[in-house]
């Protein structure tokens, strides 16, 4: 906690999301909160009894505040529903894999990552990589090599068997 206050010279930050239906990961994204800071719960809860403990000084006193949202409505849900009966493959919006090491620079630099959809696997450690890469980069790796196989069977796509592969010829993230 002292370590990412740090980075902001203790000041706190402006906007902290969540993205876990976790009490304690909830906790910390108050108290890492600037002064008019807003905490968007970004992540429902299945559990209709979820709480979690808040710094309500901080609502009346430093004017924090928390938002729940996700990421749309029932609107853009049956649109994206009839987008995809109508032919849309969602497959086609990503463009680049990547691992939990790869989130802070691919977030930083994200206006100037070309292509669509950046998906994290976040148990794994992968360099963001765009999958129309994986041709070249699979001329001295092996895993690119098949990765580019793969997706070349699917239309240059990521796919169910591309994650699969993925997930069982990469390093996992040590968490301890």
């Amino acid at each position: 906690m002292k370590t990412l206050r740090s980075y902001t010279g203790d000041h706190g930050y402006h906007d902290v999301f969540v993205f876990a239906p976790v009490s304690g990961v909830i906790e910390q994204g108050d108290s890492l909160l600037a002064r008019d800071g807003c905490l968007n719960f970004f992540a429902g809860p299945e559990d209709s009894r979820f709480t979690a403990k808040l710094n309500f000084y901080n609502v009346h006193y430093e004017s924090t505040h928390i938002v729940g949202t996700s990421g749309g409505n029932n609107n853009d849900m049956l649109t994206a529903l009839t987008m995809m009966v109508d032919g849309l493959d969602p497959a086609g919006l990503v463009t680049h894999i990547g691992g939990l090491n790869a989130v802070i620079d691919s977030t930083i630099h994200l206006p100037e990552i070309p292509g669509g959809k950046k998906l994290i696997y976040t148990h794994i450690d992968m360099n963001l990589t765009a999958i129309e890469d994986f041709e070249d980069l699979g001329k001295s790796n092996s895993l690119y090599h098949d990765l580019a196989r793969i997706t070349r069977k699917h239309e240059g796509m990521w796919s169910v068997e591309a994650e699969e592969f993925l997930l069982q010829n990469t390093d996992r993230i040590n968490p301890c």
